[in-house]
């Protein structure tokens, strides 16, 4: 069996990708650019991918291809129905960052209530001397606790968020995507969450409902000037929108670790934010603790191998 990873460098150096247990042929890139791709897969029972792009042509181009294994649990990249027709499995990583992305989720969420890189950058430009007393004043500092925190996304992320938010005295609000209706009386409706969260964080997948679900229309509709977090997914937030929003004081701050193109071009709005106290934008890496990582390489190494006995698990795409 010939498996073939296209982008083994989005996985940390120090992680270790242990060797599948049955007979295989193992060939590593560290990258692999839209056009290599065909030729790499050509022949391979088994691709493993991150985030290189697996389009309906390069499926089409791989006759031997069975398994998707993706390293990652968003799987976006690859075409889904190109697989279902080709009866080729889709696999996923599952609940591998349940504490490392609500862990980053919440040191953004510090750093800019408690205006953490407003007053380190303050002092690396002399600030604390010229006020000449033990502090200063600068920039605005409040507590979390009593706030409250809405939540877009309910699932192993979403609600281990909401168990850090409430230890910390936070009430907490859970609420579906913009249209989203029926999830009853343990939900806030969108557009009520919107008008009553002092931070609103991000935990739901990118797809056509969520797609720029928080634009001009939605940061005007937020009544108590929030935060916003998103370590989930680009393209979620009309990015564009943001700057605007924190001109209007629609929002007190912001913080993304994530963005719709990776890495952005040195002309994407948020580039134009980065000089402001009440902005933070982190290179996707909320997922990326050691510990995480290590959990998703074993897990992928799994789903191979459960594959290739015969009984495919975290399937996405269906089994043969």
């Amino acid at each position: 069996m010939k498996i073939v990873f296209l982008d083994r460098e989005t996985l940390s150096p120090q992680t270790l990708l242990r060797s599948p247990s049955f007979p295989h042929e193992l060939h590593l890139h560290n990258r692999t650019a839209p056009a290599e791709v065909r030729a790499r897969i050509s022949d391979a029972h088994v691709v493993v991918v991150n985030k290189v792009k697996l389009s309906a042509q390069d499926i089409e181009a791989a006759p031997n291809l069975r398994l998707v294994a993706v390293a990652a649990t968003g799987t976006d990249n690859v075409d889904l129905s190109a697989c279902r027709a080709r009866g080729i499995v889709v696999s996923n990583i599952r609940n591998y960052a349940k504490h490392t992305v609500p862990e980053h989720t919440f040191a953004l969420i510090f750093a800019l209530r408690r205006s953490v890189a407003a007053y380190l950058q303050s002092v690396r430009e002399g600030r604390w001397q010229q006020a000449q007393q033990f502090c200063f004043f600068d920039h605005p500092i409040r507590d979390l606790t009593g706030s409250t925190l809405g939540i877009i996304g309910d699932g192993v992320l979403g609600q281990a968020v909401a168990n850090i938010g409430r230890a910390l005295g936070l009430r907490i609000l859970f609420s579906g995507h913009k249209g989203r209706t029926g999830q009853g009386a343990l939900y806030t409706p969108f557009e009520d969450m919107l008008g009553q969260a002092d931070i609103i964080t991000l935990h739901c997948p990118l797809n056509a409902q969520t797609r720029h679900m928080i634009g001009p229309d939605e940061f005007a509709a937020m009544g108590r000037s929030p935060l916003l977090i998103n370590t989930a997914r680009g393209g979620l937030v009309d990015e564009a929108a943001v700057g605007p929003a924190l001109d209007a004081g629609h929002i007190s701050g912001a913080a993304f670790d994530v963005v719709s193109v990776e890495p952005p071009p040195l002309e994407h709005p948020f580039m134009a934010l980065l000089d402001r106290p009440n902005f933070i934008l982190t290179p996707h890496v909320a997922w990326a603790s050691d510990e995480a990582i290590q959990g998703l390489a074993d897990q992928l190494i799994d789903n191979i191998e459960a594959f290739a006995q015969g009984t495919p698990v975290n399937v996405v795409g269906p089994a043969p």
